[in-house]
């Protein structure tokens, strides 16, 4: 008897272990956002001084830069709370390597703060510096989502990641649409790419506010109802409109600047709150598993008294198999133990299936992203595509066919294991 109940609650104390190690995943991704959001604000304003504006943002840049070092700091701390050796595991592989890269990044900041200073870089460049370390970031974020053990938690984070990344998103729109107003127009690739950005923040946002708790949905409504967004609006529409012959000036791009600011500034306190929804919702699920943990070893120690009282316990551990939950007339300590123990059995078994039901349901959008960006890397290696057109053919293959875009990708990551297949047994 006791022995059942040793593995019942060795069971609740790795359920209590796992949620232990996803609070320490979910505080790292809390710092994680904000050193995200620093390095944001940071391109910005490096934007700006690689593109003429060096005099009047330096000073803006200097505490910027600053502020992000400092929460680069604290980032790794936060790191080193998670102690690769007693928290190994195949889920956490690649989420270890996430971390492992990122730290290899983030030593990198330092030279290329060097270079914005001494403007020996373009602002493109400097650009895609910022965002490939954003990128290894939010890759962090994405895998620890893919790797909690809880659905409501693992919703949650869902919810975090879809909105920093359409945050990111919008990063990339201010400091695409800041080069075109300063120069006056806009290309047709560029023109492009601000489409496809704009086209991936409405994904990720529409992902966000599936997954999302209803504070940070109120936010959010708040924020899309804003006057801010239909100027911005005006802008992205007026930035359509440019060519070569028909140019703005070039003031614009202080103006833009200072709008989608705001936007990504408002967007920070929606951000915000759903990191606080994930960290109180680690510290409500530790602390309902410990009172779980609790009431099972009371419970064990009432059923062990019992136990020892019997003159012949083996033959409530038969009844146990044998009866439904019935506590037999001539024999009720039994009873009581049969019921008690299965009652425990059957709530824990349910209880573990609606939790892997959920989890998976919660980790849809995670394995669609997954099957989407293995699909797109496909056709950019065998096609020689940029990220934006592989996505366009994705996208355009959905709407032909009136398919969603992860059947698609499935579709096309099939049928190249197919030909693959086939190469293989014609060799």
């Amino acid at each position: 008897m006791s022995s059942a109940l040793d593995f019942m609650l060795a069971a609740r104390r790795s359920e209590m272990q796992g949620l232990q190690a996803l609070s320490l995943t979910c505080a790292l991704v809390t710092e994680v956002s904000r050193l995200v959001h620093a390095l944001q604000r940071e391109r910005g304003y490096s934007n700006f001084c690689l593109g003429g504006e060096a005099d009047s943002h330096r000073e803006s840049l200097d505490a910027l830069s600053e502020a992000a070092a400092e929460q680069e700091i604290v980032v790794r701390r936060a790191f080193e709370q998670i102690h690769p050796e007693s928290s190994v595991g195949a889920d956490k592989a690649r989420l270890f390597t996430r971390i492992a890269y990122v730290l290899h990044s983030l030593d990198g900041l330092p030279r290329l703060r060097e270079r914005v200073r001494a403007e020996s870089l373009s602002a493109a460049e400097a650009t895609r510096l910022f965002s490939r370390q954003i990128a290894g970031l939010l890759a962090v974020v994405f895998d620890a989502a893919d790797t909690a053990v809880d659905p409501r938690v693992t919703r949650a984070l869902v919810a975090l990641f879809n909105f920093m990344q359409g945050k990111e998103l919008a990063g990339q729109e201010r400091a695409t649409g800041v080069a075109g107003f300063m120069a006056g127009y806009f290309d047709p690739a560029v023109q492009g790419k601000l489409r496809f950005l704009q086209d991936g923040q409405a994904r990720c946002f529409e992902s966000f506010q599936q997954a999302a708790d209803a504070p940070s949905l109120a936010l959010w409504q708040t924020l899309c109802a804003d006057e801010l967004l239909e100027q911005i609006a005006r802008l992205r529409q007026m930035a359509e409109r440019t060519s070569t012959e028909q140019r703005v000036q070039g003031s614009l791009g202080d103006v833009w600047f200072e709008l989608t600011t705001q936007r990504i500034d408002a967007m920070k306190q929606i951000e915000d709150q759903l990191a606080v929804h994930l960290q109180k919702l680690c510290a409500e699920k530790i602390a309902q598993a410990q009172a779980d943990l609790d009431n099972q070893r009371r419970l064990m120690r009432q059923l062990d008294k019992l136990d020892h009282g019997s003159a012949d316990p083996a033959v409530k551990l038969y009844n146990v198999q044998a009866t439904d939950f019935q506590s037999l007339p001539s024999e009720a300590p039994g009873g009581q133990v049969n019921g008690s123990l299965l009652d425990l059995l059957h709530e824990q078994t349910a209880r573990l299936q609606q939790l892997q039901d959920e989890l998976e349901d919660a980790r849809q959008t995670l394995n669609e992203r997954k099957v989407i960006e293995r699909a797109k890397g496909l056709l950019m290696k065998q096609h020689g595509l940029n990220e934006q057109d592989a996505y366009r053919a994705l996208q355009n293959a959905a709407m032909e066919r009136n398919q969603r875009l992860a059947e698609v990708a499935r579709t096309v990551l099939s049928y190249n294991d197919m030909l693959k297949g086939t190469s293989s047994t014609a060799g």
